[in-house]
């Protein structure tokens, strides 16, 4: 959970997750659908699709019980070199260096080594003084934790708390007034902006919501059926053109509702959700994995958070 993510927004998915699947065999048996649904709005779901599989392979070739060779736990779903050296140092005291964006930072400024993914010498400079470390420690797994929490708590990407630092003393990078510059500051590409038309096709209470492919973006989660508005349409147009080409559907957008705006870690999106109602039979086929549940049903499924958010709006102008 903690990957891409800060510790103060996955305490309480991380508590609900443990009520939910206090061990590997509950999380093991557990419906993925219902697996998304308790991690919702924490994203990148692929995490909680790889945790399921991660624990089912665990019960099948482990006997329920989390292998303490590297070989073992690198062929489980989710599992890198990362990861695998957390659990080997933290859970079994192997000495194995966890390298992480934090310890990274702390190791680049007591060394004062502007290192960069570019710069593969000075990447291994520091990558050595952490390896020394972790040889010449008793307890590895203490001392991977210290250097995370060090980074994310005291050398902070900005204004770091040199005061409060317990290392202060033998950082190159304070010695030298240079904190702001190691490590190198990474040029991070511009976010991506989407436009999206989307359809709730509304009919005596029911909806129609359908199921996002198991692999890729947000993948397993359901969401209102619709799709980017192309240059030169109206949002209008496009809702009528994507619910035709996803769900073989003609449709009368009835009205529009308020835009969504949402940001993701590496896009945003506006959302532009029409009423719809469909032409003809309104018990047409659908698709497979498109589906009409009631309206007071929605929130029982995983959904998009910018989805979400048109929850309320639903519940105002149709209840």
């Amino acid at each position: 959970m903690l990957q891409q993510t800060q510790v103060s927004t996955v305490i309480p998915y991380y508590e609900r997750f443990m009520r939910s699947f206090p061990t590997v065999r509950h999380l093991a048996k557990a419906p993925e659908q219902r697996v998304l649904k308790v991690w919702e709005g924490l994203g990148y779901y692929s995490r909680a699709r790889n945790l399921r599989q991660g624990a089912q392979v665990i019960c099948r070739k482990h006997g329920g019980e989390i292998p303490s060779e590297r070989t073992d736990l690198l062929r489980i779903p989710g599992i890198g070199e990362y990861t695998a050296s957390a659990i080997l140092s933290i859970a079994f005291n192997q000495h194995l260096p966890v390298y992480d964006g934090n310890v990274r930072r702390v190791l680049a400024r007591l060394t004062a080594q502007a290192a960069t993914p570019q710069n593969l010498r000075k990447q291994s400079r520091i990558r050595e003084v952490l390896e020394t470390w972790i040889a010449r420690t008793a307890s590895p797994g203490s001392l991977n934790q210290a250097l995370m929490e060090l980074g994310q708590t005291v050398c902070t990407p900005k204004s770091p708390h040199c005061d409060r630092c317990p290392i202060s003393r033998c950082c190159l990078a304070r010695i030298q007034g240079k904190q702001a510059l190691f490590p190198a500051p990474k040029k991070r590409p511009p976010v991506p902006h989407y436009n999206v038309a989307v359809g709730i096709i509304h009919i005596h209470g029911r909806v129609v919501i359908q199921k996002r492919p198991s692999s890729g973006l947000l993948g397993g989660l359901w969401e209102f059926p619709g799709g980017k508005i192309e240059a030169g349409e109206t949002p209008e147009t496009a809702v009528r053109r994507e619910l035709w080409e996803e769900l073989n559907l003609r449709v009368d957008p009835l009205s529009k509702l308020p835009k969504v705006e949402h940001a993701y870690s590496h896009f945003s999106v506006t959302l532009h959700p029409f009423l719809c109602r469909p032409r003809g039979r309104s018990r047409r086929p659908l698709p497979q994995r498109a589906r009409w549940v009631p309206l007071t049903d929605l929130r029982r499924f995983p959904f998009p958070s910018a989805n979400r958010k048109i929850f309320a709006e639903l519940d105002r102008v149709l209840s």
